[in-house]
């Protein structure tokens, strides 16, 4: 089961973090990549490792998910490269950590057109590619911070872009659901990553971690392979539309 040989899979965020992590898990299947993002230098570092690991073919491109002229220049391309799209997996994002009482508007579009509306723009274009086949499999990648609040830092518009992927999810797998294509979201906790391991490693955030996740601990790299490739297989035909938090306990509590 589980087996992503000649799937084509396209991430984005794949410079970096939990997209180069996924990446690898689609690798390990046999998938053939399509990798996305903006600092294509990093993509091209990266692919040694993605074929060392078993992926099939991969192939990196420049695109900014913000960007749907980009994005939809790049869709052409992966398409006229692969022949298909398989499966997406929207992990791009940032964000400006900020209050609502201190947010800027700037600093609030910024991260809305990140986290959010870049995961409809490349939805769109990519699912236009899988519905010529009648197959698809997209994967969000959302966060635990948009299904709660939380005390720790002030982030407003990072819960509300990442809630309304959520949503999007649900919306989407609705709409595509006859056309072969499923969509769910990946919600993660904290996790491992070289911008949050400094962060993680404090002794506050281990001492926060006591007390507010029930595994108290943070997620380990690998600890996210299991839910994408899952959700990026053909026996997850019937799954659309779960919103699927890999937290460590998290939000049940």
């Amino acid at each position: 089961m589980f087996n992503l040989k000649d799937k084509v899979a396209v991430v984005s965020g794949a410079s970096s973090g939990l997209g180069q992590q996924m990446a690898l898990a689609f690798a390990r299947q046999g998938a053939k990549l399509a990798i996305l993002a903006r600092r294509v230098e990093r993509l091209e570092e990266f692919k040694p490792k993605l074929l060392k690991e078993g992926a099939e073919e991969v192939i990196a491109y420049k695109c900014d998910v913000t960007d749907s002229d980009n994005i939809n220049d790049v869709a052409k391309k992966v398409e006229k490269d692969f022949g298909r799209v398989d499966i997406l997996l929207n992990c791009a994002g940032s964000s400006k950590d900020k209050g609502v009482l201190e947010m800027t508007d700037e600093e609030w579009d910024f991260t809305i057109a990140t986290d959010e509306t870049s995961v409809f723009k490349m939805t769109r274009a990519f699912a236009n590619i899988m519905k010529k086949n009648h197959y698809g499999r997209i994967i969000n990648i959302a966060s635990m911070y948009g299904l709660v609040g939380n005390t720790e830092i002030h982030t407003v518009a990072y819960h509300a872009s990442k809630g309304a992927v959520v949503n999007f999810t649900r919306a989407v797998a609705a709409e595509l659901a006859l056309e072969g294509i499923t969509c769910n979201a990946i919600c993660p906790g904290y996790f491992e990553t070289e911008l949050t391991k400094a962060v993680l490693d404090t002794p506050q955030f281990q001492e926060f971690a006591k007390t507010h996740v029930p595994m108290q601990r943070y997620g380990k790299p690998g600890e996210l392979d299991a839910a994408v490739v899952f959700l990026a297989s053909s026996e997850a035909s019937y799954v659309t539309g779960a919103i699927l938090p890999v937290d460590g306990g998290y939000t049940c509590i």
